[in-house]
């Protein structure tokens, strides 16, 4: 009899899942689409650095590569590969990752797509310590790379304690270190054209890689320094941007959740840091760290990602200095003139697409 009510009721509904899996579910997706992001990223950065080291005006084949680096020598092209391309690749590549990381962390702390170290000063406070070392102090190698570390770090600092914190929340001082980092970047724009005009021909030649940002000096010395000193900064900016989904849900919320403000400025400390080395080695390679982090975010459906972020800085300056030496009209441009051209209107995209939603 049972039997028979039953089937007159129709098929059963499903059984409703426990919530708690539910949202072991909700939670698992977005990982899951993270990961892929990054799978993909990295497919590209490889691409990318193949392209770099094996093709151009002096073609390696895949066989040779793997011999060269299994340390036979192959006349003409050991040279090529081991003094000319990888180094070249491998600096845009550490250079990319740190600007990346750098400025979505910068970017994710300040809520703000404009608030990247290239776009407030940071970089060109390293680049104006280098030009004044290079012009003034007749420094050359590591302690010029270390004055612009610190030119940076001093620069950060100094737009920091002018942002200032007193009848303001910490949104408005959010704001206010944006404004005066895009006022200390045409102030050291000044300075840096200032001490220019005081160089010589020899000097000239040397600080035009301060004004562009360039790979093509890249040497294994610097690679193995900026290399040691990633591996300690990075780890940092991961642990750095643990803070981010409660910075990203506004200052007032995220301290109400318990969100310490010397946690925020440790976390811009850091992308100081870890953008100083780079600019440090290379020059300010031009709005990678703008476009890194809105890039990685489009991908991610939203989120944001600082390993996203670095892998699309990586894939840009090494895609971007390939281009800058073998498919741009004249060839051998620094690297920073590309990300230059395509970085300018994106910016202007920006603020046009912000004013409209504004």
């Amino acid at each position: 009899m049972s039997d028979l009510l039953d089937a007159s009721r129709g098929p059963a509904a499903p059984a409703d899942p426990d919530p708690r899996e539910r949202l072991r579910r909700a939670l698992a997706a977005p990982r899951r689409h993270h990961r892929r992001v990054l799978a993909g990223l990295l497919l590209g950065l490889v691409a990318a650095l193949a392209a770099r080291v094996l093709l151009g005006d002096f073609t390696v084949t895949v066989p040779d590569l793997v011999r060269i680096l299994r340390g036979e020598l192959i006349p003409g092209a050991s040279y090529i590969v081991m003094e000319v391309k990888l180094p070249r690749a491998l600096l845009a590549l550490l250079a990319g990752l740190a600007f990346g990381a750098g400025g979505a962390l910068f970017q994710g702390v300040l809520r703000n797509p404009l608030a990247s170290p290239d776009i407030i000063g940071i970089s060109l406070g390293a680049s104006a310590a280098a030009v004044f070392a290079i012009v003034e102090l007749d420094l050359r190698g590591l302690p010029v790379s270390a004055l612009a570390v610190l030119g940076a770090v001093l620069t950060a600092l100094g737009m920091r304690a002018a942002a200032g914190t007193g009848g303001a929340s910490t949104a408005q001082v959010g704001y206010r270190l944006v404004l005066v980092g895009v006022a200390s970047a045409a102030a050291l724009q000044s300075v840096i054209s200032y001490l220019f005009t005081r160089a010589d021909v020899y000097d000239a030649q040397l600080t035009l890689r301060w004004l562009t940002g360039s790979v093509s000096q890249a040497d294994w010395s610097t690679i193995r320094l900026l290399a040691v000193l990633l591996v300690v900064l990075l780890p940092l900016v991961v642990l750095a941007a643990r803070s981010l989904p409660l910075s990203e849900l506004g200052p007032d919320a995220a301290r109400g959740l318990g969100l310490a403000p010397w946690r925020t400025d440790l976390a811009l400390l850091t992308a100081v840091l870890v953008v100083a080395v780079a600019v440090a080695a290379t020059g300010p390679i031009a709005f990678v760290a703008f476009l890194a982090g809105p890039a990685a975010r489009v991908l991610n459906r939203g989120r944001t990602t600082v390993a996203g972020s670095a892998l699309v800085g990586a894939v840009l300056v090494v895609s971007a200095d390939y281009v800058a030496d073998y498919l741009a009209p004249g060839g051998n441009y620094p690297v920073g003139v590309v990300t230059g051209a395509v970085g300018a209107p994106a910016l202007l995209w920006l603020l046009t697409s912000r004013r409209r939603t504004a």
